[in-house]
């Protein structure tokens, strides 16, 4: 007897759970426009229409930045100066080659983005790509690239330290 009522409570349960999605998904989603919005929502809303459209326009914002510095980074380095001396030519080529670095790791961050931005459209961006929980807000807002939830992150880079890369 107490399996059919846990039986039956967990299908009174699922129904419950299905109707709340259902009327979650028929009203239409509300925009979030600040990381505090964001945060004062509940947890029953993790990754919903709102808060994936407010991860993508930040994501979007830093690719389209992204983007720029590297055009402007090729229009700096087309801009040819002689000079003469050569500890000031010595100089003009440690800053090219130290924006060479910057854009490299750009370029990096680039790739990142624009994968994250995928897992949006995917339905699978938020959850950690190890353990499938939740990777949490607060994270997604310092680093809205990541793909490993907090713990799991830690226990890789342990991992890396331990046995090495």
């Amino acid at each position: 007897m107490a399996t059919k009522t846990s039986s039956t409570k967990s299908a009174a349960a699922q129904g419950e759970s299905a109707s709340k999605s259902a009327a979650r998904a028929a009203k239409p989603p509300s925009t979030v426009s600040s990381e505090a919005e964001l945060l004062s929502m509940s947890d029953d809303d993790y990754m919903n229409a709102a808060q994936l459209a407010f991860f993508k326009q930040r994501l979007q914002n830093v690719e389209r930045e992204l983007l720029q510095n590297a055009g402007e980074t090729t229009e700096h380095l087309r801009e040819t100066v002689i000079v003469p001396d050569p500890a000031d030519r010595a100089t003009i080529e440690e800053e090219h080659a130290l924006e060479l670095r910057t854009r490299d790791r750009e370029r990096k961050l680039l790739k990142k983005v624009q994968q994250a931005i995928n897992r949006i459209d995917a339905g699978e961006y938020g959850w950690c790509e190890e353990t499938g929980e939740p990777i949490g807000l607060q994270r997604l807002l310092a680093r809205p690239t990541a793909t490993l939830s907090l713990e799991a992150q830690q226990r890789r880079e342990l991992r890396q330290k331990l046995y090495g890369d």
